[in-house]
């Protein structure tokens, strides 16, 4: 078995870093497969994540780090399928959302501290400050990765769908969110359709990412050889392959480019978070 598991683990590590993958040795396990097998999973298969299944993925999330036990996140499970199709749209007509067996927002939630806060008689001048929003959204991106890991484990796909911060004030209109509180992304969970071709997608390799002791620039060599892999990847996706072109100036070139979030600044604000 655990010959079994080490061969499916180098397989994934492959996929993700081509020639220059780690080896997986004797280190391979269950909850190491898990992670790196991950894909996205945009087309799913009529299917039900029972109650306890979800309760259990919820479990997992809030088993997540989170800062000085403050405990951010809140999130929203989306069963009506009219709010569904209505956030479908509002992320740019993403049918996944419909489509998926489970949709969740996860919020970033200063509410319920602060009024605990202030019920106590206590001032709350610190939450105003970019910090405390930046510790909440990083509670809530702990906690959601925590939930994707656990509804994979189950044998689920997941997206997040990060397209919610198009229209990011009808969201929380939409969910009556209150004040000190901030929607980051949705979640879709479902069973992944097997005729989906989305794969293990290529990542940096880790001479790229990983720095000891002092940062060091990527090498032109390092820079082309993930090039060469992320194009490969698309082009057998029968996607357009050039991934500076069509990925990352599609998302940078232009506040344009950010389809509405350009404008989310003032929507903290209004939130009451004060970013000084």
């Amino acid at each position: 078995m655990n010959n079994v598991i080490a061969n499916e683990l180098q397989q994934q590590l492959d996929k993700r870093y081509g020639t220059s993958a780690p080896h997986a040795g004797d280190a391979a396990n269950p909850t190491l497969e898990v992670l790196l097998r991950h894909r996205t999973a945009r087309h799913y298969l009529p299917a039900t994540v029972s109650e306890t299944e979800l309760q259990l993925i919820i479990a997992a999330a809030q088993s997540a780090s989170t800062s000085a036990n403050f405990q951010f996140t809140s999130v929203v499970v989306i069963d009506d399928p009219e709010l569904r199709a209505r956030l479908a749209e509002l992320a740019g007509g993403q049918q996944l959302i419909n489509d998926a067996s489970v949709f969740l927002v996860w919020v970033a939630d200063w509410s319920r501290n602060i009024d605990m806060a202030r019920a106590h008689g206590h001032t709350i001048e610190a939450t105003s400050y970019l910090d405390s929003a930046l510790s909440s959204i990083i509670d809530v991106t702990l906690s959601a990765q925590n939930a994707a890991i656990a509804a994979e484990s189950l044998g689920y796909g997941i997206t997040f769908v990060g397209a919610l911060r198009n229209n990011i004030d009808d969201v929380i209109d939409l969910l009556h969110l209150p004040e000190w509180t901030f929607p980051v992304y949705g979640m879709a969970i479902g069973l992944p359709d097997p005729g989906d071709p989305a794969d293990i997608k290529p990542r940096y390799g880790q001479h790229v990412v990983v720095h000891r002791n002092t940062y060091t620039p990527p090498t032109e060599d390092a820079i082309r050889d993930y090039l060469d892999r992320i194009n490969t990847y698309y082009r057998e996706q029968e996607l357009p392959e050039d991934w500076v072109k069509n990925r990352l100036a599609w998302r940078i070139s232009t506040k344009e480019s950010l389809h509405g979030r350009q404008g989310i600044r003032k929507t903290f604000n209004n939130q009451g978070f004060r970013l000084e």
